[in-house]
């Protein structure tokens, strides 16, 4: 069989949560089938360490399509004829978008309709586009995939398409996550935080993941607990970060929230496995990886009560309001005056994060495109 992949957002320096996804998964599904070919389809020139198998044939389509108009050029031109020319009989496509013009059947994974829920946190022509475009993309595909429960029923409901057409295949935690000794949690704390424990929030500057709340939480906290505890907010400015930003400058406690922007994984891994406890208070997630990243870590969670946050992480984290930063303070002070609550979570939270891993997502993933192929 000839398999071609959607492999966009493999982008070497710059994987997040979709180029995480694809390379976890087809990675592992590539050296587990040699007997297959591989077409991947890039939108730009690829880094060599993505072709990581004899059995895949990299292909660059071009223009870059990092807009509407360019999504259409090359989901609904570009690709259709790259799959012609190549032969292929099964796209595969992880970003949720399909093509509309190619008779190949196609497997769609769909992390979630986060857009829908939240549409003043998306660019207008992308959530014009989306709105549009995304019901036909389920109806075109041939199966969808997706990473919860939770996303299943939604994008059900949304777009009117059978349970059986939507399979749950999850997501998991990058390979590498650990807790660190104390030694290396000292170096840490002494580079980021002046020695001193801190709360981590990992993820993008974005409105959705509602980081204004977090820091009106931590001014809560502050003020009662009396601490010298510290905030670390590691992600990239994403979009729609300046309220976020400019509310910093004036910010009580503006000296004792640090900001080491994105980081290197080897990096990102120890300053997470370092922290007091990990804070994540996000509106909406598909599946939501950071919180399990910490839990791999022996950080207990503290995040929101919505979305596929509770199905994901179970028993094994706190739970507050996203809405309210007074219930994130109180989470945040009850674990910070509860240690036997912070280990009792530490255990939970270990086995929870065990529960996934990118094999299980992987094999999942699989019995998805050979289903697609058969049909």
């Amino acid at each position: 069989m000839r398999i071609a992949v959607n492999t966009r957002f493999l982008l070497k320096n710059y994987l997040e949560g979709y180029g995480f996804f694809i390379q976890e998964t087809i990675r592992r599904i590539v050296l587990a089938h040699p007997e297959h070919e591989f077409i991947f389809l890039f939108d730009r020139p690829f880094e060599q360490e993505f072709i990581y198998a004899s059995n895949i044939t990299p292909v660059v389509i071009g223009p870059p399509a990092r807009h509407p108009v360019l999504w259409k050029l090359w989901y609904d031109y570009k690709v259709p004829a790259a799959l012609r020319k190549y032969k292929a009989d099964v796209f595969v496509s992880a970003d949720g978008f399909a093509s509309l013009r190619t008779k190949i059947p196609q497997c769609v994974v769909m992390h979630d309709l986060s857009f829908l829920h939240y549409p003043t946190f998306i660019k207008k022509l992308h959530l014009i586009y989306l709105k549009n475009q995304q019901p036909k993309f389920a109806a075109k595909a041939k199966l969808v995939a997706t990473v919860s429960e939770y996303s299943k029923k939604d994008i059900e409901q949304n777009f009117s398409i059978g349970a059986d057409k939507i399979k749950v295949v999850f997501s998991a935690v990058k390979n590498g996550y650990h807790p660190v000794a104390e030694e290396i949690k000292e170096k840490i704390k002494a580079r980021y935080t002046d020695g001193k424990e801190y709360f981590i929030y990992v993820g993008s500057i974005h409105p959705r993941k509602n980081l204004m709340n977090l820091l009106k939480a931590f001014s809560v906290f502050k003020k009662k607990m009396k601490s010298n505890m510290q905030l670390v907010i590691a992600g990239r400015l994403a979009w729609k970060f300046d309220a976020f930003t400019e509310g910093l400058k004036t910010y009580k406690y503006r000296k004792e929230v640090h900001l080491p922007g994105y980081l290197p994984q080897e990096e990102l891994i120890e300053l997470t496995a370092s922290a007091y406890a990990m804070v994540y208070p996000s509106l909406f997630e598909g599946f939501g990886v950071p919180p399990l990243e910490a839990m791999m870590c022996e950080v207990p969670v503290i995040t929101s009560a919505v979305s596929s946050m509770p199905e994901i992480y179970g028993d094994a984290a706190l739970y507050a309001n996203p809405e309210s930063f007074d219930d994130i303070a109180d989470k945040m002070m009850l674990l910070y005056k509860d240690e036997q609550l912070r280990t009792n979570l530490i255990v939970k939270g270990k086995l929870q994060a065990n529960k996934y891993s990118w094999d299980k997502t992987a094999a999942l993933l699989w019995n998805c495109i050979e289903e697609t192929m058969k049909a």
